[in-house]
């Protein structure tokens, strides 16, 4: 037993070593490229910026000098898509943004308005349309632009008519604040309800290997050509057990399990701009080197199944405990 799991050790040092090697090669172009809103062309491996701040999204973050390398390194690894918020911080994400990579060349930077923060973890929504023209201004002012190329409804708040969100964001539109705008966390008919106001260039929602309730959601955009932005796109839960089917595919492959989960994410829809985030650089690395990976459609189906089980089994579980 103990010769056995010294080899299993030995393994995932010599996988995270060949992911460091193909990391130094490695640039988010081999992801593809997808065009938002018309006009502006992205490669679809994005940065998504939550996690340059502190525990609960909440404050500085604990190693600012690597967080601010981990920015600086972004634009060198092809990677020229990043989302953020101004929630994540509060604030502390779109600052150190510009900090490090202002005037930002060849990239495209999205964030996203429409929730308060009371403290770690707490996200209340805001709606109304004076604090959404707040917002606006406020992301402008701290990324130091005169206009942002892509505005994202962080929440529609449901003590608001929603039509009255949706027409500020039309008016900002027309005022040339913002170039192109989106939503983040919607179903199909919350977007078809937006877009009698403004166009929906992309739609950020929760989508992973297992987490699969916007499914609808993401095959109404790939119809439509509307950018979808899975958040937390790694993840892989129970299929990333050891000797799984999931953890054999990545030893073929000479990568993570996350790497194969977002390599996933990359083949289910040619719309998905997934922005697997960290405030580490040999992280961002590793996402990128999976961009390397490309699955065979017997692996992607095999994982498709899998993941669409063990989503299956969490609703239920969730409705037995909630029974319970």
């Amino acid at each position: 037993m103990i010769a056995l799991i010294i080899h299993a050790c030995a393994y995932s040092r010599s996988i995270l070593k060949n992911e460091r090697i193909r990391a130094m090669s490695s640039n988010a172009a081999a992801s593809g490229q997808f065009t938002i809103g018309g006009d502006l062309t992205v490669n679809r491996l994005g940065f998504g910026a939550m996690r340059i701040t502190g525990e609960g999204i909440w404050g500085e973050p604990a190693d600012r000098e690597e967080a601010l390398r981990t920015l600086k390194r972004i634009p060198e690894l092809g990677i020229n898509f990043i989302d953020t918020a101004d929630s994540y911080g509060p604030e502390v994400s779109e600052n150190l943004i510009h900090e490090a990579l202002y005037p930002y060349k060849g990239l495209v930077i999205a964030t996203k308005g429409g929730l308060t923060r009371h403290g770690p973890d707490i996200w209340p929504p805001l709606g109304r349309p004076e604090y959404l023209r707040q917002c606006v201004l406020m992301s402008m002012r701290r990324l130091g632009i005169e206009r942002i190329d892509l505005w994202q409804l962080h929440r529609i708040d449901p003590k608001v008519p929603r039509d009255e969100q949706f027409d500020v964001i039309k008016q900002m539109q027309q005022e040339g604040l913002i170039r192109h705008a989106g939503l983040s966390e919607v179903n199909t008919e919350e977007i078809q309800a937006a877009q009698k106001f403004f166009q929906v260039v992309t739609v950020q929602n929760l989508y992973n290997l297992v987490n699969r309730q916007s499914e609808e959601v993401l095959d109404y955009c790939t119809r439509n050509n509307i950018g979808f932005i899975p958040w937390f796109p790694l993840a892989s839960g129970n299929l990333a057990q050891a000797g799984s089917q999931l953890d054999e595919i990545a030893h073929k492959h000479n990568t993570t399990p996350s790497g194969i989960a977002l390599a996933w994410i990359l083949k289910r829809s040619p719309v998905t701009l997934p922005i697997p985030g960290t405030s580490q650089v040999k992280h961002l690395e590793e996402n990128v080197a999976a961009t390397s990976v490309t699955l065979s459609d017997d692996e992607f189906k095999a994982l498709d199944e899998q993941g669409k089980r063990e989503w299956q089994n969490q609703v239920q579980n969730q409705v037995q405990n909630q029974a319970g």
